[in-house]
């Protein structure tokens, strides 16, 4: 059986860590392309000046449009050939990392997320938006970052509901891999670069992926609740630098080397509802693990602790927690089947999925959630 485990080369985490970005530039060379929006630039304005100046390097500013789109990074190649950088720097959020990753193309690349809100940091891939916003591809890389650097005094001074919005996409990592273990099914840490699939190149998930997505469930259960307090004190704790860690790392490796399941399908389908379009990825993901336990029938008392998880920290267990107020059975099951389409990864559960069961288990899981809020309230 072939089993595989990808990960960046280095993880880099601390406060004021951004005063040591020069340092890993200078391992590469004397220049990086900067791509950030120009707003997170102007917010870590004087630890970017203070590195360059300490280790003598120099950061080429791209001017990044927002999206990640084909022109977009066909710009910033051009750019990052004509001003010879040496290596590529991602700060920000979600869009500005993924357009550093396909710049950079697997070669030469710094990842410096300012936000802890969701765990694609760590990863080989990408998603590649047309320029007015729509979802084009996903791409993947020969490797993972070079090095992913976190200044968890930006990430607490960032908004508290992208930490909270992190802790939902870190909360389906365990759920995920446990499935995709029982089933043995292939995880992306095996696919090679611009290859989606392939039996050839496909793989299964490592003893340490799960390990690590299991301590990740176990952090947040310990710490999240503590990490969310801090974060809206602007402070970075002990508890704060563990989530920070959880959301990041321990969930980017476990998804990406443990696999996912019906947790993110579910999410995917929840894209159709318009209601949901103004809430984070993580929210509707944090739903969508409730869903795949009431779908996988696991224990009540797993259920309860992950609603009790869910309510502690401020994330959703139902739909009108993620800007559905009401849902009829067509659009329910809609949802449902957008879930099962061949190429989710719901198809990872380790027993056959039907869109009928789907259906089934979200009403079923906004039901539970509506009455176990509730519950909690009286």
């Amino acid at each position: 059986m072939r089993k595989a485990l990808i990960c960046p080369t280095k993880y880099v985490q601390g406060e004021n860590e951004l005063l040591n970005l020069g340092y890993f530039v200078g391992t590469f060379g004397k220049s990086a392309l900067l791509i950030a929006h120009p707003d997170d630039v102007q917010r870590v304005k004087p630890q970017l000046d203070a590195t360059a100046a300490k280790f003598g390097v120099a950061f080429v500013e791209s001017s990044f449009g927002g999206e990640c789109s084909r022109e977009e990074v066909a710009r910033l190649q051009a750019l990052a050939s004509e001003k010879n950088c040496d290596c590529t720097v991602g700060l920000g959020g979600g869009k500005a990392i993924d357009t550093a990753k396909c710049v950079a193309q697997g070669e030469s690349l710094i990842i410096v997320p300012t936000i802890a809100a969701t765990d694609a940091p760590t990863s080989h891939s990408a998603v590649l938006y047309t320029p007015d916003g729509a979802f084009d591809d996903y791409a993947y890389f020969k490797q993972s970052p070079g090095v992913v650097m976190v200044d968890t005094k930006i990430i607490a001074n960032a908004p508290v509901r992208f930490l909270v919005s992190g802790m939902g996409d870190a909360l389906s990592t365990y759920f995920e891999a446990r499935a995709t273990t029982r089933s043995f099914s292939n995880v992306n840490a095996g696919l090679p670069c611009g290859c989606r699939e392939g039996l050839a190149d496909a793989a299964k998930p490592t003893k340490a992926a799960f390990a690590l997505a299991e301590l990740c469930y176990d952090t947040l259960l310990e710490d999240g609740a503590k990490a969310k307090t801090a974060c809206e004190n602007k402070v970075a704790t002990q508890a704060l630098e563990n989530i920070v860690e959880a959301n990041i790392l321990l969930s980017g490796l476990g998804f990406e080397s443990g696999g996912l399941a019906a947790a993110h399908a579910i999410h995917d389908g929840f894209t159709i509802l318009e209601g949901t379009h103004k809430y984070f990825h993580g929210e509707k993901v944090a739903f969508g693990t409730l869903a795949q336990l009431v779908l996988e029938n696991a224990p009540t008392e797993e259920v309860e602790e992950v609603l009790d998880f869910c309510l502690e920290v401020g994330l959703p267990v139902c739909f009108a927690d993620i800007g559905v107020d009401s849902i009829t059975e067509d659009e329910l099951r809609q949802v449902a089947e957008k879930a099962c389409i061949p190429e989710e990864s719901i198809h990872a559960m380790p027993f056959p999925v039907t869109a009928d069961a789907v259906a089934a288990a979200i009403k079923t899981a906004d039901q539970t959630g509506r009455a176990y809020k509730g519950k909690r309230a009286r």
